[in-house]
Formats: structure tokens, C-alpha cells, sequence
């Protein structure tokens, strides 16, 4: 019976998103590593790696929050989650405030999922009155379209057409978690809720079928072990990676160095 299947599903893990999570936590792991080499110890070659991969982190960031939000669909708690996961964010922003303030991280990806879960948290229950449906998953995909741009001071309208946004909300870095922020503002690592969030809010859609155990079979299935070992501990690996390269890349120019 095809009930009895969604069940069985439901309880298993989707193996899938761990392995999609694993590949993007790979990805910003290696991107991180380069921008440390790069600019950080003025390796050419990190800059060069750098620059050459930077038009495919909106992707993996991208991918990496559209399976924070079905995820969010799976969790007990979003609220708890995302206030744990804030105040994790904002020891981020401490820490590299006081040991690298040119480097400081300001609104990264972790304050920007721990906001999204946070308000997650309050509208499930009214999320949760409706089943799975496309259409406001293209909404989303729309709504990013128009505020992908906010940052250069205009939102997108019509091909060609743009509407420019009044230049006072970029007057200060009050607005900067909404991706309107001075030209002084700086965050090492920065994903503003605009347009972002519409990523986020369209993998909490398709988390209802996730929930529900209605992925396909083959989702639960697992192909790439490393990858999904990556995924299951993403939160540990982002945390620890950057004092990781950069410790060891201290290492190797002291080495280096003193021969």
C-alpha cells in the first residue's frame, strides 16, 4: 500500500541531502581555504583560485540553504535551533572581531540561517496548514529574481527595467542582515536576508513532501559516503575549517620561512 511505503520512508534518513550538503560544505571549505592562502598569507595562486571559483559560491551557498529550509521541515524545534545556532553566529563575529577585525564576520551564512530558522519557528504551524504545491516555490524563485540586486541600490523589474531604491537606506549598516548597507560596510562572509531568504523559504515547500516520506526511494539511498559523512557534520566542519587552514597554513610559511 502506498502508505505503508511513506511510512517506511518517512523514518529513514534522506541520504540524498546529506551527500547535496556534504558537496557544498566540500565546496566552501576549499573556497575558504584559497581566500586564506590568497589574501591572508598574499599567495598569488590562492588569489588566482580564488577570483577563478568565486562566480560558483552563490551556488553552493544556494544549495546549501534551499536543504537548510527542507530540513527545517524535519526539525522538532526551529526555534531552538535557530537560537542556538545564533548565538554560535555570534560568537563567530566575536572571535574574528577581536583576532582578525579586518576580517570580521558581520551577518555570514550562519546568522543568516539561524534568522531564517528563528521565523521559521513562528510560521510552521501556519506553513504546515498547507500541503506541497509549486506555485510558491516559483514565487520564491521570482522574489529572488527581483531582490538580487538590492545590494547595488535597485530591484529588478522587467528585463532591462529596474526600480533604484532611495540612496538614505544605504546611508548607515542598520539595514546590512536586509542587504542594504553603506559603502564602508565589510563582513568577511556575508549572505543578507535579501534576497536569500527566498531560498531558504523555498526548501521549507519542498520539505513538506520530505516530511511526509513522499521523496523518491532513490533519495534515501546512500552513493557518495564521504560526502554524506561531510553533510551529517557540516556544522562542526564550518566552524572548525577556517582556524584549521589557517593554522596550518601558519605552518607551512614558518616552515617555509625559516629554511
Amino acid at each position: 500500500m502506498p502508505y505503508e511505503k511513506a511510512d517506511a520512508c518517512k523514518k529513514k534518513r534522506i541520504v540524498l541531502m546529506d551527500e547535496l550538503r556534504g558537496f557544498a560544505v566540500f565546496c566552501m571549505v576549499f573556497y575558504h581555504g584559497f581566500y586564506t592562502v590568497g589574501f591572508l598569507f598574499g599567495n598569488k595562486a590562492g588569489v588566482y583560485c580564488f577570483n577563478f571559483f568565486m562566480p560558483a559560491e552563490p551556488f553552493f551557498a544556494g544549495l546549501f540553504m534551499f536543504i537548510s529550509g527542507i530540513s527545517s521541515d524535519l526539525s522538532h524545534s526551529n526555534l531552538a535551533r535557530g537560537l542556538k545556532l545564533l548565538l554560535l553566529s555570534a560568537g563567530v563575529t566575536l572571535v574574528t572581531f577581536i583576532f582578525i577585525p579586518g576580517e570580521a564576520i558581520i551577518f555570514g551564512i550562519l546568522h543568516f540561517l539561524s534568522v531564517c530558522m528563528i521565523l521559521y519557528g513562528f510560521l510552521k504551524p501556519v506553513s504546515d496548514r498547507y500541503g506541497f504545491s509549486w506555485i510558491p516555490m516559483a514565487v520564491c524563485a521570482l522574489l529572488f529574481l527581483v531582490t538580487k540586486d538590492i545590494q547595488s541600490g535597485y530591484l529588478w523589474v522587467l528585463p532591462g527595467l529596474k526600480a533604484l531604491l532611495p540612496a538614505r537606506l544605504y546611508s548607515s549598516d542598520i539595514l546590512a542582515p536586509l542587504g542594504m548597507h553603506s559603502a564602508a560596510f565589510v563582513s568577511a562572509d556575508y549572505f543578507p536576508l535579501l534576497p536569500w531568504i527566498f531560498v531558504f523559504a523555498a526548501g521549507t515547500f519542498l520539505g513538506k513532501p520530505a516530511a511526509k516520506g513522499q521523496f523518491p526511494e532513490a533519495m534515501y539511498r546512500q552513493r557518495v559516503p564521504a560526502f554524506s559523512w561531510l553533510g551529517r557534520h557540516a556544522l562542526i566542519i564550518y566552524l572548525a575549517h577556517q582556524p584549521v587552514i589557517y593554522g596550518i597554513c601558519l605552518l607551512v610559511y614558518k616552515i617555509a620561512g625559516a629554511k
